[in-house]
């Protein structure tokens, strides 16, 4: 079964944007790491991972994804099949925008949305999960 586990938003100010999840909604921090021209921040709600990203550079490829400033950059969906998914993807008008063995395949769908298939439990390490 698919279900949505995962939504990155690319802000301007990764600390105002932490202290406005975390004071308005109650958000809690999981982890902060570098990778790829970026700076990652999960946060969650108990049951979805939120990450916060700020890029080295609007010009860096993956910033560029979605346009300059702050935006929702894309959403993960967790899928029992990637290999199977991925050929769905394809088949429907979908674009691979990385490799299909990665930790996370990101795409681009038809009408121009950036998404990413992962395995599941790849953001289950949120504290505090619920059933």
């Amino acid at each position: 079964m698919s279900r949505i586990n995962h939504v990155a938003l690319k802000v301007a100010d990764l600390e105002a944007a932490t202290r406005f999840y975390e004071n308005v909604f109650g958000f809690r921090q999981v982890r902060t790491g570098r990778s790829r021209g970026h700076i990652s921040r999960h946060l969650t709600d108990g049951y979805i991972d939120l990450a916060l990203m700020v890029y080295d550079s609007e010009a860096d490829e993956e910033a560029k994804l979605v346009g300059e400033g702050p935006a929702i950059h894309h959403f993960g969906i967790e899928v029992d099949d990637r290999r199977a998914f991925i050929e769905k993807i394809e088949a429907n008008g979908g674009t691979l925008l990385s490799k299909p063995d990665s930790g996370t395949v990101r795409f681009r769908s038809p009408d121009g949305t950036i998404a990413e298939i992962v395995d599941p439990g790849r953001y289950d390490s949120t504290p505090d999960k619920q059933s």
